[in-house]
C-alpha cells in the first residue's frame, strides 16, 4: 500500500517507495506549483493516466545525464553542423507540451501528459521554472523537449520529433547550454536505450537525491530563457 497525501505538500521519504512498480511513492495531492516544486526538489515526480488519481514516483535507480557526459554520434554531429534548423528557447512552450502529449509512444495507447498536467506545467512555465527547447525548420516546429529547472538541476519531462533527429538536436543544445550555466545534473527519470546512447546512465536513488541537495539550492532566479536562436553552438566548431 502507498500513502494518500495530506492537504499540504508533505511527501513520505523516497526510500519508502515501492520496488514494484518501481518507485511508486504516494497518491493524491495537487499539481499546483508549490506541490510540483516541492516534489522535484526531493527527487519525486507525478506520472499517471487520466483515469487514476495523481501518482507520485521516485524510481531506483534513476536515469541521469551529466552534462559533460553527453555522447553525440558521428551522424548526429553531421546533422548539427550542416542541416538547416533553428533552435529556440521558450518561444512556444504550449505547442511543445501539446506535441509531446500527442506523440505516439511504443507500447502506450494513450498519454500521461493529460490536460491537467499540461495546465500545471504551463503554470510552472509562467513562473519561470518550466522551459522548452525547440527545433524549427523553415519556420515550423518539428521537435523539442520540455522540463523543469530548479537551481542548477534540470528535470527532463518529455520530447517529441516530427523530423529526423529533431528532438536530439534540441537535447544537444540544451546540454551544452546547461553546461555553460554550471548545471550539474539532468534528470531523465526512467532508463531507456535511447537516452543511454546519448550518454545518460542509471545511478542509485540515494546518490541522485544527494546530488539534488547540492544543486537545487543554488541561487538562480527563475525566469524565461531567452527566445533567440542558439544554432551557432555546433556550427562554430564545438
Amino acid at each position: 500500500m502507498i500513502p494518500w497525501l495530506p492537504a499540504e505538500p508533505i511527501f513520505p521519504p523516497v526510500e519508502t517507495a515501492l520496488k514494484e512498480p518501481n518507485g511508486l511513492l504516494a497518491a493524491g495531492g495537487d499539481l499546483a506549483p508549490q506541490w510540483l516544486l516541492c516534489a522535484y526538489a526531493q527527487g519525486i515526480f507525478p506520472w499517471y493516466s487520466g483515469d487514476e488519481p495523481i501518482l507520485w514516483w521516485s524510481p531506483d535507480p534513476r536515469m541521469v545525464l551529466f552534462p559533460n557526459e553527453l555522447r553525440i554520434s558521428r551522424s548526429l554531429m553531421k546533422t548539427l553542423r550542416s542541416k538547416p534548423y533553428e533552435v529556440r528557447l521558450d518561444s512556444d512552450f504550449s505547442a511543445v507540451i501539446a506535441a509531446c502529449a500527442n506523440a505516439p509512444r511504443k507500447g502506450q495507447a494513450g498519454t500521461w501528459i493529460v490536460a491537467e498536467m499540461q495546465d500545471a506545467y504551463r503554470r510552472l512555465h509562467e513562473l519561470g521554472f518550466a522551459h522548452s527547447v525547440e527545433t524549427w525548420i523553415d519556420g515550423r516546429l518539428v521537435g523539442g523537449l520540455y522540463g523543469v529547472a530548479i537551481g542548477r538541476a534540470f528535470y527532463g519531462e518529455s520530447m517529441f520529433s516530427q523530423a529526423t533527429d529533431a528532438s536530439k538536436i534540441a537535447l544537444a543544445h540544451l546540454v551544452v547550454m546547461l553546461q555553460g550555466l554550471g548545471f550539474g545534473i539532468i534528470d531523465c527519470q526512467m532508463e531507456t536505450a535511447h537516452l543511454a546512447r546519448l550518454g545518460a546512465r542509471p545511478i542509485a536513488r540515494k546518490d541522485f537525491v544527494a546530488l539534488l541537495a547540492h544543486h537545487v539550492y543554488d541561487r538562480i532566479e527563475p525566469g524565461r530563457w531567452p527566445t533567440h536562436a542558439v544554432t551557432d553552438v555546433f556550427r562554430n566548431g564545438r
